[in-house]
């Protein structure tokens, strides 16, 4: 972290850069992280607001702290220069950037399909609708307004607005056009 902190581009975070940093050995990091691309997915894991628990309530409810919680992530990359120059670094390096969606994106991903399995199942989705595709029109809207358009507002209430306005055409019972 002190290294991001102080401005240290990710091409010039080593290993042994890093353990010296820390004023530990290179191995005591080896013990731990089997390289410099886990270790960055851990920092940037910690800077991060956690993951969020689900009420389980509703698959409205448990689609809204999904999206409030991206939302928050925006909100906190946008205030944080650390987690703004690291993802914005990370984009350039494939091996740390595998690692990230592997490690912290995938599972997110499942999460948000997850939800939407149940609704499907208990009946508040459309059996007709394509989880994978429904998932991206949700978690869109809130990725573009974080990442592709950082002057975009981020506002309290997004993230119901966005699952409402989605959930008004994916509903059970909602008109079905062919």
């Amino acid at each position: 972290m002190k290294l991001l902190e102080d401005g240290v581009p990710l091409a010039e975070l080593s290993i042994e850069r890093i353990a010296r940093t820390a004023g530990v050995g290179k191995a005591t990091i080896y013990r731990r992280w089997s390289g410099k691309e886990e270790l960055f997915v851990d920092v940037l894991r910690a800077a991060e607001p956690e993951d969020p628990e689900l009420p389980g309530t509703s698959m409205r409810d448990d689609l809204v702290v999904l999206l409030e919680s991206l939302r928050q992530r925006g909100v906190a990359s946008r205030a944080s220069a650390i987690l703004h120059n690291a993802h914005t670094q990370m984009k350039s390096s494939p091996k740390i950037w595998a690692a990230y969606s592997a490690c912290v994106i995938a599972p997110r991903r499942r999460m948000g399909l997850e939800v939407l399995r149940r609704g499907q199942l208990n009946g508040e989705l459309r059996a007709d609708i394509d989880l994978e595709l429904a998932n991206d029109m949700f978690v869109g809207p809130m990725l573009i307004r974080s990442v592709l358009r950082p002057e975009a507002d981020l506002p309290e209430g997004l993230s119901e607005q966005i699952v409402d306005a989605v959930l008004t055409g994916l509903r059970a019972g909602g008109p079905c056009r062919s």
